[in-house]
């Protein structure tokens, strides 16, 4: 009987050291992997932290950059596309809807900012979710003009669930600086001017290599 007991005692012993061992194996290994594929976005997000301020005070930088959910959604032909299909550009990802006062209030700013730094280094995407009613966010954009974005959009409003499952968002408008290789440099949670120059100096910052 003791002898059972030693040895159910000893296999117990066994069993959580394993499992203590597999647990610090996988926390290192992905903390270790996901922080040496953003290792060199690192650089960025320590000059963008001074940048925080004025019109994008509230912008959170991450002193860690961490790689970005490839979010999936539609490009303006209606084709799926992946925010892995713009690697090797600097991105502005917004999450908007004609349901959301705030984030309407910030879209001609995007516009704006698209507009004067858009091109081969510099895009911002622009990601619609609404899920009702899908005509009526390219007639909100044409009646304002808002020209310059891409039309985006994810009328299933998935890129907002995966978004709130990885970085626990709640609210809307959201919006991610993501650099050349898919790491999150920063990240804010409600609107802001993204024509102002605080917005470009800090998006300035994030292209810098």
């Amino acid at each position: 009987m003791r002898s059972r007991l030693k040895t159910t005692a000893a296999i117990g012993a066994f069993a959580l050291v394993a499992i203590a061992g597999v647990a610090a194996f996988y926390s290192v290994a992905g903390n270790a992997g996901n922080s040496a594929s953003c290792s060199a976005a690192r650089a960025k997000a320590a000059r963008m932290a001074p940048l925080a301020r004025g019109e994008v005070a509230a912008v959170q930088v991450n002193a860690t950059p961490m790689p970005t959910p490839d979010l999936a959604f539609n490009d303006p032909d209606g084709t799926p596309t992946t925010l892995s299909a713009f690697k090797g550009h600097t991105l502005l990802v917004n999450l908007w809807a004609t349901w959301c006062p705030s984030c309407l209030k910030e879209m001609p700013a995007l516009d704006a900012l698209q507009s004067e730094l858009g091109g081969k280094d510099f895009t911002v995407v622009a990601i619609n979710i609404d899920t009702r009613n899908l005509d009526k966010p390219k007639a909100w954009l044409a009646e304002r003009k808002i020209t310059a974005l891409p039309y985006y959009a994810d009328p299933q409003a998935k890129v907002f669930q995966d978004l709130r499952a990885a970085r626990k968002v709640e609210g809307m408008p959201v919006s991610l600086i993501v650099d050349t290789e898919g790491c999150e440099l920063a990240i804010l949670q409600g609107p802001a001017d993204w024509a102002s120059a605080d917005a470009k100096a800090l998006i300035g910052a994030a292209q810098q290599r």
